[in-house]
């Protein structure tokens, strides 16, 4: 079926108008209705889309995101517009900064975290800064210089913090952690979470999405806030939240995420005369937390898999998570190229029934699969983009472009949804959803 969308000239332009849209001054909020505050992942995603826009522009989003960062070293998953109503649990809610010491004084936060892509946003507003003149690419250089005592702090803290059992894995508290809330990668661990009393909550999710079959259960919010009330018990203490929590994974996939970070940061600080120390370190990292990724892969298959802390068990799905090995790399060359195989095959991208030939969240042939609920299924244009980014950087080019390719027909409707339809290619969720307005316009920057 042909696609009758916008052209790539007028693509980028309305991305360029959303994110000019969502602009709250020094923070982008992650969509004007659903999400009117500044997610950390999403803002690194953002700053990706602002880069080719204006670096200096990007640079702000970020010095935004590390200002409101934790004195343990943790970024936290929210950071709230001030006077900025319309989501829910609110700051008042979190608590933070009555309740955690390391909690910073100034800005109102969440106290938890999100998927640490971050370095890879510095890298993209390094890459385009080195386009313009000498002004812009001091700019770049002077946040780096500035912020790279914080970016090194934020992956120590992951790395001591959220290894729970020294074997190169991070653990998370929430599947908020994750970024992928409700995936069929939790329902264990969160089957095994018995809520207790939770106060009264109204949800605001519901009054922006009008069906609710898109969005995640009244059930599954209240033990999303029973695990709040964990954390707010022990005051967010790094050390007590280890035994505390009730739901305690180890996540594959951020993990990936985590060890490609810290080989980009590395990279980022050779290139840039940082403190050699801090480059070793960064290294160590990415070998320790590669290595944590590839110990849970099927030998065979090259799948990953979670790990469950509370009940002792490997959690296997087939979601996007399982293909975490490629974004660390690692994997023996053969092993690799059946995990790519089934990437591209008919279990992900390769489905026949899809309307174009991205990654879903969840394998249409799992029977977990729901292809409008969230991450039970639906397609998330920032992931296209990563593994798109990924392939790139690891010198495939073919299949990156590809991606590319594909997630820009998905686009080309204008709608810049929070997620897709995989089947019908319908736009779900908030709609002038900023990362994947961002999404595009790197894509085409």
């Amino acid at each position: 079926m042909p696609d009758r969308g916008f052209t790539h000239t007028q693509l980028a332009a309305r991305a360029a108008y959303l994110l000019r849209g969502n602009d709250l001054g020094t923070m982008t909020s992650a969509a004007p209705k659903l999400y009117p505050h500044m997610w950390s992942w999403d803002a690194a995603f953002v700053a990706v889309g602002l880069a080719p826009l204006s670096v200096e522009r990007a640079v702000v989003e970020l010095d935004t995101l590390l200002s409101a960062q934790w004195r343990n070293g943790m970024i936290p998953h929210i950071v709230f517009a001030s006077g900025v109503d319309g989501y829910f649990p609110g700051p008042a809610r979190w608590a933070c900064t009555d309740l955690a010491a390391a909690a910073p004084r100034g800005p109102q936060t969440s106290g938890i975290t999100q998927p640490p892509v971050h370095a890879i946003a510095v890298q993209r507003i390094l890459d385009h800064s080195r386009r313009h003149g000498r002004t812009t690419r001091a700019v770049a250089e002077e946040f780096l210089d500035r912020r790279w005592p914080d970016l090194v702090r934020w992956h120590r803290w992951l790395a001591r913090a959220r290894d729970l059992d020294g074997n190169g894995r991070i653990a998370l508290y929430h599947g908020w952690e994750s970024g992928m809330d409700n995936s069929p990668r939790w329902d264990a661990a969160y089957a095994n979470v018995v809520a207790g009393a939770v106060p009264t909550f109204r949800r605001e999710d519901l009054a922006h999405v009008g069906d609710a079959s898109q969005r995640p259960t009244d059930a599954e919010y209240a033990r999303y806030l029973w695990l709040l009330e964990e954390m707010k018990e022990v005051r967010y203490d790094d050390d007590a939240l280890a035994t505390a929590m009730s739901f305690a994974v180890e996540d594959v996939f951020v993990t990936a995420v985590f060890a490609l970070a810290c080989e980009v940061l590395a990279v980022i600080g050779e290139e840039h005369s940082c403190p050699n120390a801090d480059v070793r370190e960064l290294h160590e990292y990415a070998d320790r937390f590669r290595r944590g990724v590839l110990d849970t892969t099927d030998p065979r298959t090259g799948a990953a898999k979670d790990f469950d802390l509370r009940s002792g068990r490997w959690m296997a799905t087939d979601t996007i998570a399982m293909f975490a090995p490629l974004l660390c790399g690692g994997l023996p060359p053969g092993t690799e190229r059946t995990l790519v195989r089934t990437f591209e095959g008919p279990k992900f991208c390769g489905h026949p029934d899809l309307r174009y030939a991205v990654p879903p969240s969840t394998s249409p042939v799992s029977r977990d699969f729901r292809p409008r609920e969230y991450w039970r299924g639906p397609v998330w244009p920032v992931m296209t983009w990563l593994f798109s980014w990924t392939f790139a950087r690891r010198g495939w080019a073919e299949r990156a472009h590809l991606l590319r390719a594909e997630g820009l027909r998905q686009a080309s409707d204008g709608s810049f949804a929070e997620y897709y339809e995989p089947f019908t290619g319908e736009p779900l969720g908030s709609m002038q959803q900023s990362w994947t307005a961002a999404a595009v316009l790197d894509w085409l920057g």
